[in-house]
Order: structure tokens, then sequence, then C-alpha cells
């Protein structure tokens, strides 16, 4: 009887890296799925390669992990809103960016003429802190600055996570990690026995991961509607300058509201003159004026310093 028991015993991590494979296999796909891959693929062979690995189904929205030695984790994602095309097939991570710099695509640019060139990491990053590039073309996974999009049809094509589930992705899967994109639901690997939970205990106490912050207040400039300043005008057409600076200001609405009513009319009072302080000294700084916009380069050089100011003041705004 002992002798037996020691027998199953070893088998345990076989038969569970068995179930886990069997969410990745061709076979656990649906008829279109398979259908669709052909030829979608960049030519990845993922039943060959090991564990982890990455799984994406566009009907859950959701995001599956498949590690060896511990049960699958599943994740919500944003995902391509209608109209755009979604990748589907076999892939894998290409690269792995700390802190990305987002490039919008030509066709992004197209659309939004208002886009910058390229966004520097920031609270205004649409890529948020982390980003898995992925074989396809501009397809990533990555962060995100608007957590409530996540879970909706949202993203440009990418693949969209909340700020603590990409940086648990982010640690989990090295360069190389194969990545399969279904249209259906994914195949979930049924309940483990009872043996094989009591060797997988110790593996599965995974930390509870941290709330994610409500997104920050955008309170708009009331002025934009009318703005002719260099600098008001160059923050109220730039959508990234113009989310700094309205984050910035919900966040001094929030405060002003914390505090009692007879403080509130002097301290409304001060951050108008901080505001105006503000405007003159970067406008300064950065060399804002009439006509830049004449001269491609003085006027990216003006965004990014810019960019570097809102960015300070927001980080202050936060602080108070």
């Amino acid at each position: 009887m002992q002798r037996t028991a020691t027998f199953l015993w070893h088998l345990v991590p076989t038969a569970t890296l068995a179930i886990a494979l069997a969410l990745v296999s061709p076979d656990g796909l649906r008829a279109q799925d398979t259908a669709t891959t052909t030829g979608a693929a960049t030519g990845v062979a993922t039943e060959s390669m090991p564990p982890p690995r990455i799984v994406i189904s566009l009907t859950e929205r959701r995001l599956h992990l498949l590690e060896e030695g511990r049960p699958p984790r599943s994740f919500p994602v944003a995902i391509g809103r209608p109209g755009v095309a979604i990748p589907l097939g076999d892939s894998r991570v290409l690269r792995k960016r700390r802190n990305p710099t987002w490039h919008p695509t030509a066709n992004q640019r197209r659309e939004n003429p208002a886009l910058p060139v390229s966004v520097p990491p920031g609270p205004a990053n649409p890529l948020g802190k982390f980003a898995l590039d992925l074989g396809w073309t501009a397809i990533a996974i990555h962060g995100t600055n608007e957590p409530d999009s996540v879970g909706r049809r949202a993203s440009g094509g990418c693949f969209r996570m909340l700020p603590a589930d990409i940086a648990a992705l982010f640690e989990a899967v090295p360069v190389g990690t194969p990545v399969r994109v279904v249209s259906g639901p994914a195949a979930v690997p049924p309940a483990q026995p009872a043996i094989a939970v009591a060797a997988t205990v110790a593996a599965a106490a995974v930390p509870p991961a941290k709330a994610v912050p409500p997104p920050l207040p955008i309170l708009p400039d009331p002025r934009c509607a009318t703005a002719s300043a260099p600098l008001r005008r160059m923050i109220c057409t730039e959508p990234d300058l113009a989310a700094l600076d309205g984050r910035a200001r919900g966040l001094h609405q929030r405060h002003l509201a914390a505090l009692p009513a007879e403080r509130r009319d002097a301290a409304a009072y001060a951050l108008l003159q901080e505001e105006r302080r503000f405007d003159d000294r970067i406008t300064a700084r950065c060399w804002v004026r009439r006509g830049m916009e004449e001269d491609p380069a003085v006027a990216a050089a003006a965004r990014a310093c810019l960019g570097d100011a809102l960015t300070a003041r927001l980080e202050e705004a936060k602080r108070r």
C-alpha cells in the first residue's frame, strides 16, 4: 500500500502539467479558431515549448497564464474596440519593456493628428509601466493609464491590463513565452485531484493583488474654448498635455472640497495665483511663443519641456 501511494505521488507533476498543457492544445480550440489561426500565426510551435504560456480569449476578455507547478492564473484585459483588427493565432513575447515610451502608429496619427510622435514614461503614457511586445506588428500586452477600460473593447488592437496585473505578468514571463489568441472561450483545466492539490498548495499561495487606486479625476480647463496664449493653447490642443493638466486640476479641486468652508475661498485664490506663476515660469523655460508651430523641432522641444513641467506639477498636486 505504501509503495502504491509513493508511485501515485511521483505521477502528480506529470498529470498536473498535462492538464495545464491541454489549455493551449489546438484540440482545445473551437473549429473557427483553428481555421482562423491558419496563416495568422507567426509560426511558433507552442506545443513544443515549455510553460509559462499565455492564452488570451477575446470572448472572455481574459488573459490566462499557465505556469509549470502552479494553478493557472487569469486576468481581465481590454481588447480592440469595434472596427479594429485583432490578431488571432500564435505568437510569442519578443521584447519586455519597463517604463516604455509610446509611439503612436501612422494610422493612429492619421486618425488623430493631435497625437504626438511619442509619449515618454509617466502618468500620461497609455502603455503604463510595463509592456510585452508580441510578434504581430504594433501589438503588445501592456498596462494602461485608463484602468476603467479594462474588460471592455477599448484598445487600438493591443491587450490592456490593470497596473497590478501587468506587473505580475511582467515578472512571471520571459522573452520567448508563447502567446495564443483565440476568439472563443479558452479551455479551462478541470479541477485538480486532491493529491495534486496537496502537492501544489505551497505554489498556489499567491499573495493577493494590490487594490488598483481609482483613476485620477480630470477637470478640463474652462479657458480652453477661448485660449489665445500660446502656452494654454498648446496644453488645450495636445491630448497628453491636456490630460496631465486636467488631472492636476482635478486633484486641486478634490483638495479644495476637503477643506473647511471658511478656508476654501482663500485656498482657491492661492491656487489661482500659483497657476499664473506656473504659466509665466514655464512659458519662459520652455520657450513657448507664437508662431513656434512653424518650426517642428522647436514645437516638439516645447511640448517635451511642457510635458515634464506638467508631470512635476501633477506629482506635487498628489502630495498635497
